[in-house]
């Protein structure tokens, strides 16, 4: 039997049995659409994930070092060294936060104690009034920096300018924006050179960060999604000079520090160089460790191959009934014409020819609930991108290539056993069926 001869035939008992067909379709369909689906929101959850690294800023370190008796001045030995080794590094920030601190323009308020419905809550969030109630408002971060904070953290200036290393030096009572607080505080008014007023003392705004998330600040843990809620935190800081903790934290030492290094190659020998040398300045003093983000990356993405794996695999148990179901059919096919079958085989009809006919028809059953589930789950994709990480998610070329392959070999798999019963029937027994 010629193979157009074969397909023509395939087609025609489909569409004989154009409801049936469907139906046998259907497991494809759900199945295949549920695999691309399951699978794509997979790898969305990984880029969202790349893009918040990205957003923290690629190559850098985390660095933790003190001394037990404060007797070595490790921002210093650290601040100096890494300039000493500006072909790995490219800068070095203290990252201390300051804690128990409020920001206030106006009757404007944002800071701990402000974020909870109780009593009146006037800011970014709109005003709550009353009991225990309410969204949440995410407080700002306080952080204690230098002139390297945002090269480290990867801010870039919007307006004004950044901490400079005099107002380090000087104590001067600065700070920078980050764009959801100036929103809050400021709304439409421009910031630079307005004063605030931090825990009671007035403070001068030199700069605003441009925005890095949807400046957001308020949000509902059980509403967002927390990609959004993580880059609107970035946004909700404010930036003081390091040497503020004298007035802001108490004079609470600072033993958090990140480190941008040059490029990803320099990643690992900056770790090995800054570590090497803390470890011998502070000795038995102290402590120290680094931490590299490329490798918390690096797991993360093992951890979403890992997940993709078994979304994928859930998904492909309804496959597999679909393709329980391709057998079904076949099954009842093969009892429908065993009369054809036999005169076939009684003209002079091939084993093979038989098992080709059949494994065609259940090839192109399985191939159009394929391309049918491909439809439904590019669709599916896109609503899902949407609705989870507010991008236009697209499943790739190899996922739908192979959602193909798949569901043709689904045919021939769960096809195979109704081809070779159909093949082994005997012509004398198959004539007297009725």
């Amino acid at each position: 039997m010629k193979l157009t001869q074969a397909l023509k035939m395939a087609a025609k008992s489909i569409s004989a049995n154009k409801g049936r067909s469907a139906l046998t379709m259907l497991g494809v369909i759900i199945g295949l659409a549920a695999v691309i689906i399951l699978v794509s929101y997979a790898q969305g959850q990984n880029l969202a994930m790349r893009k918040y690294y990205e957003s923290m800023g690629e190559n850098t370190l985390d660095v933790y070092a003190y001394s037990w008796d404060g007797s070595v001045d490790v921002n210093e030995e650290l601040y100096n060294y890494c300039q000493r080794i500006s072909d790995y590094v490219a800068g070095v920030t203290p990252n201390g936060r300051a804690w128990g601190v409020s920001i206030s323009y106006g009757v404007q308020t944002l800071g701990e104690g402000n974020s909870y419905g109780g009593g009146i809550m006037i800011g970014g969030g709109g005003i709550m009034i009353g009991g225990g109630g309410g969204n949440y408002v995410e407080p700002p971060t306080f952080y204690l920096g230098n002139d390297q904070f945002s090269v480290c953290n990867n801010y870039t200036l919007a307006r004004g300018r950044d901490i400079s290393y005099m107002d380090i030096e000087r104590l001067n009572q600065v700070c920078v924006l980050g764009a959801s607080v100036a929103q809050s505080l400021f709304g439409m008014i421009d910031p630079i050179g307005e004063t605030v007023t931090v825990n009671g003392m007035p403070f001068t705004v030199i700069g605003l960060y441009a925005p890095k998330g949807n400046g957001v600040t308020e949000y509902n843990e059980s509403g967002d999604n927390w990609q959004e809620v993580a880059m609107s935190r970035m946004d909700n800081i404010v930036v003081f000079p390091h040497t503020l903790t004298r007035i802001l934290n108490e004079n609470q030492s600072i033993d958090e520090y990140t480190v941008k290094a040059r490029d990803s190659q320099s990643t690992r020998m900056a770790a090995t160089l800054i570590k090497s040398f803390m470890e011998g300045v502070l000795g038995d003093n102290g402590y120290v460790d680094v931490y590299n983000q490329t490798v918390y990356q690096e797991e993360e993405d093992e951890a979403n191959k890992l997940q993709q794996y078994f979304l994928g695999g859930i998904a492909a148990i309804s496959l597999i009934v679909g393709g329980v179901g391709i057998m079904n059919i076949m099954l009842v096919t093969v009892t429908e014409r065993t009369r054809e079958i036999g005169i076939r085989k009684a003209i002079g009809a091939e084993r093979k020819s038989i098992i080709t006919q059949f494994l065609i028809e259940a090839a192109m059953i399985c191939g159009i609930g394929g391309i049918i589930g491909i439809l439904v789950g590019y669709l599916g994709t896109l609503i899902v991108g949407k609705l989870a990480f507010k991008i236009v998610l697209i499943p790739g070329a190899g996922i739908t290539v192979g959602a193909f392959a798949i569901s043709v070999a689904l045919g021939l798999i769960f096809g195979l056993y109704p081809a070779a019963k159909a093949s082994r029937l005997q012509p004398v027994e198959a004539l007297r069926a009725d």
